[in-house]
């Protein structure tokens, strides 16, 4: 298949000059396609780094695997509830997320804002009259139950009380007995078990100020493993069904554990896993954010910062016997920020780019990475306009008054498509299946269905897998597209029907004509390839060419 490959490239490259101006233009499309760049310039510069992705050491992903949880929608977004003071307006926001297609809200329950004053001391005497500190985050769970979303409960933000020297060492330092904060993460949980069950514990521990700002506040991967092997103790006893995601790593290269800067996300994470972090959470966190390129970006660079991060994160998992555990993008977003804000630090595009980038992040993600459970887009708003002079305002996708901006809208669209299953292993508990007729479940994930029962689906990917187990005599139909069926005798026990297809999206039908037949499991495979990279770089090899000629041409024209 490599010889063939290569022998077509170069078949191609012999038929460029006849078609330079298509070619051109479609390489130019496919270098977006591989470097998110917009400028022509930088595609250009971007192909070059991109066609030396295999020069790198292989990142092992294991993709093909069976991972829990991502069998859900994975379409989440960022809340600030909590800021809102008014009920009304904390409804009206959850309303505006359930219209928009998202099922995920991840929302921060911050420590100090609900055992505030000393522990075990729940009531909020900052204002009066006092109240229960608990009042605003029933609200926050009820309104998540009542729309139909699901919460992702970040537990972060120490009180001062939990520290001997208040807030000297910052507001998010850690506190000084980690089992304080594991009694606080227990308590969450007991008041909303049942009804909350994935808690992330603390965010970006690998930088500052997340982890404390003073000059001696180094960040310690350690301690936070400790901090996160308490709570995770704690959260599994309250109700082994939780879901207890590590805290999310922020894309940093420094290797100072130092304010203001922290510990590379990879090198984090390595340290985690030798301090025995493995043992302590059900998935792992990371930040999506694109910064300077868009959601397309396949460059694989370890000294620059792009949404790929997550595939170096992912490579440490497998190689400590993480596989089978998913990501879950904790933020995830481009930055809309105005000239007049002279922050650029987080890139910058337009309202329309960050829409278009967003919609393309969220489908990158859905057919290349099976190991992502949830993206959560940071941020859907802000409860006021005050920090309109900071480029971190300009993430959100709706204004503080409730006016939707082009992402709000273009996301709207894009997440109330018909479901969709994409390329990965799944269950039969996945949401994009249709069951119609005599199914039964048996069993985590396995459907049984007797003769007449039907599943519909449509997919996205070049090949379908069917596994499960029969009774001697199980047949199946399928039909892909509308197509004619076709007809399978099963083994009795385990049985498998694959069906190669050509890539794009399909529609599936799958009908018990014998039986009893239980279904286990699809995979979807990708397959397909951008380009073959002899292709790639022919293509620029042409683009460098006709520049250098038609520069040649003009100094000629300049010299008659």
């Amino acid at each position: 298949m490599p010889r063939r490959r290569f022998i077509l490239s170069w078949i191609l490259l012999l038929l460029i000059p006849w078609g330079a101006p298509w070619a051109f233009s479609a390489g130019m499309a496919w270098a977006y396609e591989v470097t998110g760049e917009e400028n022509p310039l930088a595609r250009l510069r971007g192909v070059l780094h991109y066609l030396t992705n295999p020069l790198r050491p292989a990142l092992q992903l294991a993709s093909d695997g069976s991972i829990p949880y991502t069998d859900d929608p994975p379409f989440g977004v960022n809340t600030f509830l909590e800021q809102e003071v008014e009920p009304e307006k904390r409804e009206r926001t959850v309303r505006m997320i359930a219209e928009a297609g998202f099922r995920w809200i991840r929302q921060e329950f911050p420590w100090a804002d609900i055992e505030i004053h000393r522990k075990g001391d729940f009531e909020d005497r900052r204002h009066i009259p006092y109240r229960s500190a608990w009042e605003k985050y029933d609200h926050i769970v009820d309104l998540a139950g009542r729309y139909g979303l699901r919460l992702i409960v970040r537990l972060t933000s120490p009180p001062a009380w939990s520290r001997h020297d208040g807030e000297a060492r910052g507001a998010f330092a850690p506190p000084d007995n980690p089992e304080d904060f594991a009694d606080f993460a227990e308590v969450v949980a007991r008041r909303y078990r049942g009804r909350v069950f994935h808690y992330q514990i603390w965010n970006e521990p690998n930088i500052a100020p997340e982890w404390g700002s003073c000059p001696t506040c180094a960040v310690d991967p350690e301690a936070y493993t400790d901090l996160l092997c308490r709570a995770y103790r704690r959260l599994k006893a309250v109700d082994p069904r939780i879901v207890v995601i590590a805290g999310a790593l922020a894309p940093t290269l420094s290797l100072n554990p130092y304010p203001p800067n922290g510990i590379n996300d990879v090198v984090f994470l390595e340290r985690m896993y030798r301090a025995g972090a493995g043992a302590c959470f059900d998935a792992l966190s990371v930040q999506g954010y694109g910064l300077w390129s868009g959601p397309t970006d396949r460059r694989l660079r370890p000294y620059v910062i792009n949404i790929n991060r997550a595939l170096y994160i992912r490579d440490v998992m497998v190689r400590h016997g993480d596989a089978h555990k998913p990501i879950y993008i904790a933020e995830m977003g481009w930055n809309a920020v105005p000239d007049e804000v002279g922050d650029k630090r987080f890139g910058q595009v337009t309202e329309e780019q960050k829409a278009r980038y967003l919609v393309e992040a969220f489908e990158r993600i859905r057919r290349e990475w099976p190991w992502v459970a949830v993206a959560n887009v940071w941020f859907f708003k802000r409860a006021s306009d005050r920090e309109r002079n900071q480029s971190f305002y300009y993430f959100s996708i709706v204004e503080p008054d409730f006016t939707p901006l082009p992402a709000y809208e273009a996301l709207k669209a894009y997440l109330r498509q018909p479901p969709r299953m994409d390329p990965g292993a799944h269950t039969a508990a996945h949401w994009a299946l249709r069951w119609e007729g005599p199914w039964s479940e048996s069993g985590e994930g396995v459907r049984r269905g007797l003769p007449g029962a039907r599943v519909g689906w449509t997919f996205y990917g070049g090949r379908l897998r069917l596994e499960g187990t029969s009774e001697a005599g199980g047949r199946l139909r399928v039909e892909i597209d509308g197509g004619p069926p076709r007809f399978f005798a099963l083994n009795a026990g385990s049985w498998s029907v694959e069906l190669p297809l050509a890539v794009g999206v399909h529609a599936a039908r799958v009908t018990v004509e014998a039986g009893p037949v239980a279904l286990a499991r699809i995979r979807v495979g990708r397959g397909g390839e951008t380009l073959p990279p002899a292709l790639g770089l022919g293509w620029l090899a042409l683009v460098i060419g006709w520049a250098l000629r038609r520069n040649a041409r003009s100094r000629l024209q300049d010299r008659m």
